[in-house]
């Protein structure tokens, strides 16, 4: 199944210092252009990129590329949340079989301890999965859709932290806000246009603001 595209950063990195960036040089035409429209702001978790694909009959699981390696914690993890019994008879009724074989996919994030320098912060006694994207056959699901089946599966869906152009996003990743999982400073935002759109090449305009982009070194 298709590995997750990139999300492009919201502004060019400044070449003189990779770790900033240059406010308000756009890294994208299509998203200077869309900047003042509404985007929905949901939180970047700090962890690693999971998919978890269904064929019709079997579940089963990659990273963010085919060849990544995948923590053994974590795909024992995702096999007691997806590869069960009653889950499987879920996503045959979330996706029926037609007469060609319908590739489904789940995007999302694998995050805890020792999943990433801050992963213990998240969930210091474990990792888990939390859903931000379906993808089925080629159409990406809407964030309602999304939201639904995350219900239906019992699983954790990346939470909507506000909305609005994306400068008033930048903005509150330049004040800094904390976590929906604790008592600490999220990694950031990631941004897409209320209505989904793409760029003529056919990729979809997403946009991803870290708050270390902006933070001063000492």
């Amino acid at each position: 199944m298709t590995e997750y595209h990139k999300i492009q950063t919201l502004f060019k990195r400044d070449p003189q210092n990779m770790r900033f960036v240059l406010e308000g040089q756009w890294s994208l035409p299509e998203i200077e252009y869309l900047k003042d429209n509404r985007w929905v702001w949901t939180e970047k978790v700090d962890g690693t990129n999971i998919r978890v694909m269904w064929d019709g009959k079997t579940v089963t699981f990659g990273g963010k590329t085919d060849n990544a390696q995948m923590p053994v914690i974590l795909m024992q993890r995702l096999a007691e949340i997806f590869d069960t019994t009653p889950q499987r008879t879920k996503f045959a009724t979330l996706f029926p079989a037609t007469d060609e074989p319908t590739q489904v996919c789940l995007y999302g994030e694998g995050y805890g301890a020792k999943i990433q320098k801050g992963g213990g912060n998240y969930k210091p006694d474990g990792v888990d999965f939390v859903l931000f994207d379906i993808k089925v056959g080629d159409w990406w699901l809407q964030r309602e859709d999304v939201e639904q089946i995350a219900v239906a599966l019992g699983i954790k869906i990346v939470p909507i932290v506000g909305n609005g152009t994306l400068t008033d996003a930048v903005d509150l990743v330049k004040k800094g806000f904390n976590s929906q999982w604790g008592d600490f400073p999220a990694e950031g935002l990631v941004c897409r246009p209320e209505v989904e759109f793409k760029s003529r090449n056919g990729k979809r305009i997403i946009t991803k603001i870290k708050c270390k982009d902006f933070t001063v070194e000492e």
